[in-house]
């Protein structure tokens, strides 16, 4: 009897091992049923000064510093038994819809709001206790905007529809294999992205809760595959190649003495960005990249036809080469399946006249294949002044 529970016993460990070990028929992606999930967030937020229409300066002489937001959500979990889920444990990503109100209507309006989402553990307290960040994107609808007619009706949102960008980290608690409850604190900002004028934008910071009621709950897979999370975590390159467009708004000084004025229309934006990136482990990524931009409204000031102001304010088109920049910058990438999230930091080597050499970006890539990506990210010049919008298409190879 003994001999037979030690063979059985060798037999067991043996299959468990070689089930850890065989990572290549793995099943990924949705090839096993994911775990999906239904729930709702609501958020209290203060509305921070930044600008002096949210402080009192408007038509009713009222401080706009309070948001009231809610939204429903879908999302779903990748399988504990699927490669993404054994990898990344506890990633959750999905769509929202919600609504706003600031207590400002007949100033700001009450804008919906559509996103995406993604969120994980940043470390687990328990079993069912999480500390968790979450970041969402996507846009606002239905803002009461500047208007060139009523200039001082909001003069912080100058268009109907802007981006919404957020950032918050929460603790999640699983209160039944069905229900997971969070509370957390968030931050929010709206933004046209420099594609109109004025675009002072809107910020928020509070406090979140929400629930998610899981629908189909998956068994918990507690085998360790140690060679995967081993290949996973191997430093390796990886190399971007990625083209973006968008248009944007720009403030020009001219004249003598030189007085700043926005010059009407919009202005074309071409960019392009390689990236050779080394994978520190399976969550982060860090890269320097090469960046090249051409912006129809750079050093744009010299060519000025005098005489000519206001919404008659008029340029010669400066030569090609004058419009162009080309900068070095430093990137720190959190890769994730489906998303990955890279922050920038620039300098340009060449630079047009009235660039900010000093410049930042912030952009979400999502993955249509494992080498085919969407971008859509924001560029700013010393942190503080915008410049325009990264709406391209990148390969990852």
């Amino acid at each position: 009897m003994r001999k037979l529970i030690y063979t059985l016993s060798l037999l067991t460990a043996a299959s468990l091992y070689c089930h850890a070990e065989n990572t290549d028929s793995l099943p990924s992606w949705f090839s096993l049923s994911p775990e999906w999930r239904v729930g709702a967030k609501a958020s209290a937020s203060f509305v921070l000064p930044t600008n002096s229409f949210l402080d009192g300066d408007n038509p009713e002489s009222k401080s706009i510093n309070k948001n009231i937001a809610g939204s429903i959500r879908a999302g779903f979990s990748f399988n504990e038994s699927s490669r993404e889920g054994i990898l990344y444990k506890g990633l959750y990503q999905g769509i929202g819809i919600g609504g706003n109100t600031f207590f400002a209507k007949s100033l700001v309006g009450s804008p919906m709001t559509a996103y995406v989402y993604q969120g994980a553990p940043v470390f687990n307290i328990s079993d069912r206790l999480s500390i968790n960040y979450e970041w969402n994107f996507g846009a606002a609808f239905g803002w009461k905007h500047y208007d060139e007619e009523t200039p001082d009706n909001n003069a912080a949102v100058s268009t109907s529809v802007t981006a919404m960008m957020g950032l918050g980290f929460k603790l999640k608690y699983a209160l039944s294999r069905n229900f997971d409850l969070s509370f957390g604190v968030e931050a929010t900002h709206y933004s046209n992205g420099n594609t109109s004028w004025p675009n002072a934008g809107v910020n928020t910071v509070g406090l979140s809760v929400g629930f998610d009621y899981i629908l189909n709950p998956q068994p918990k897979n507690s085998v360790r595959y140690e060679q995967l999370e081993e290949e996973a975590d191997k430093g390796r390159w990886m190399y971007d190649v990625m083209v973006y467009g968008a248009w944007r708004k720009s403030v020009v000084s001219v004249g003598d003495p030189a007085e700043a004025q926005l010059c009407p229309g919009k202005f074309g934006v071409v960019g392009m960005q390689f990236s050779p990136m080394r994978k520190l482990n399976r969550w982060v990524a860090v890269a320097p990249s090469l960046d090249l931009q051409w912006d129809e409204s750079a050093g744009i000031a010299p060519y000025w036809v005098e005489g000519t102001h206001d919404e008659y304010l008029k340029f010669e088109r400066p030569p090609l080469g004058k419009q162009i920049s080309l900068g070095i910058s430093a990137h720190a990438e959190l890769t994730m399946p489906i998303f990955s999230v890279n922050a920038g930091i620039g300098y340009e080597i060449i630079n047009p006249v009235g660039y900010n050499r000093f410049y930042q970006s912030l952009t979400l890539k999502t993955f249509l294949t494992r080498h085919v990506y969407l971008n859509v990210g924001y560029r700013l010049g010393d942190f503080k002044n915008p410049q325009n919008l990264m709406l391209g298409i990148g390969v990852r190879f």
